[in-house]
Formats: C-alpha cells, sequence, structure tokens
C-alpha cells in the first residue's frame, strides 16, 4: 500500500511538472493545481491515518495527530483562493497580450506584440 501511495503521488507530481512545462496557460494553471494536490497527499499520508483512536491525548491510549487534517484542509481553501487568482491572472493577461501563451507571443510568429 505504501508503494502504491508514493507511485500515485509521484506520478501526480511528475504530470503536474509536465503542465506547467507548457507554452499555454491552462495547463500551467492545471499543473499547479494538481501540485498542490499532490503536496496535499503527501502531507496528509505523512501524518498516518488511524481509524477510531481520538485526536485529544486523554493518557490512555494512543491519539491520532490532528495537526496533518488541519494543514491539509487550510492547503485546500488557500488552493482554491490562489486558483481563482492565477485563473483572473491568466484571463487578463490574454486579453492584453492577445495570446495565451505564457511570454505573450505564439510559437513561430514573427509579429511583435501587442502593446
Amino acid at each position: 500500500m505504501e508503494f502504491l501511495l508514493a507511485s500515485g503521488i509521484g506520478w501526480t507530481t511528475a504530470c503536474a511538472i509536465y503542465l506547467m512545462l507548457r507554452g499555454r496557460t491552462f495547463p500551467v494553471v492545471l499543473g499547479l493545481t494538481l501540485l498542490g494536490y499532490a503536496v496535499n497527499v503527501f502531507i496528509f499520508a505523512m501524518g498516518r491515518l488511524w481509524v477510531g483512536m481520538p485526536p485529544i491525548l486523554d493518557g490512555t491510549r494512543a491519539a491520532a495527530d490532528p495537526l496533518p487534517q488541519a494543514l491539509v484542509l487550510t492547503a485546500i481553501v488557500i488552493g482554491f483562493a490562489t486558483t481563482g487568482l492565477v485563473i483572473e491572472m491568466a484571463l487578463r493577461s490574454r486579453h492584453e497580450a492577445g495570446s495565451d501563451h505564457v511570454d505573450g507571443a505564439e510559437p513561430g510568429a514573427d509579429a511583435e506584440p501587442r502593446p
């Protein structure tokens, strides 16, 4: 199971890096989102999954660590806000430059971008 989880996180990270290296803005946004998901799963897996254990120490038995769940929950909320901001910036860049290419110019186009 550990190998499967590690492989899933690795593949998700590899796909995210591949998408972030693309020339268009939409794949870059998808790559950033996938990378955020991979990091969230990694943090969650590092905290271990305790079934039936209380998140509060009572001194009688082992307790689940609530910190990874709190970190992941906070990261999900921040990730949604960041994704919305990046999408808005990409749309604004598309409007200003007339292209959705990351550097503002289409590959192979000799014309200079609009000011």
